[in-house]
């Protein structure tokens, strides 16, 4: 049977933490900022932790 393919999609999108943590990006900071305040746009800067929820779907397409 053939090597399961990581998926190209997450492999850009997600990282892997030294603890076993999915890091990502926050959305909404590409475009149309000009309405968004500094405050919000500063915060969406800085990467998260996927949640719990999410985090069993996420490792399947990354560790596949």
């Amino acid at each position: 049977m053939p090597k399961m393919k990581t998926n190209s999609g997450a492999k850009k999108r997600f990282e892997l933490t030294g603890s076993g943590k999915i890091k990502r990006k926050h959305a909404f900071k590409s475009h149309i900022l000009t309405k968004k305040t500094t405050k919000q746009k500063r915060n969406l800067t800085y990467s998260a932790i996927v949640t719990s929820a999410d985090e069993k779907r996420v490792k399947a397409l990354i560790l596949a």
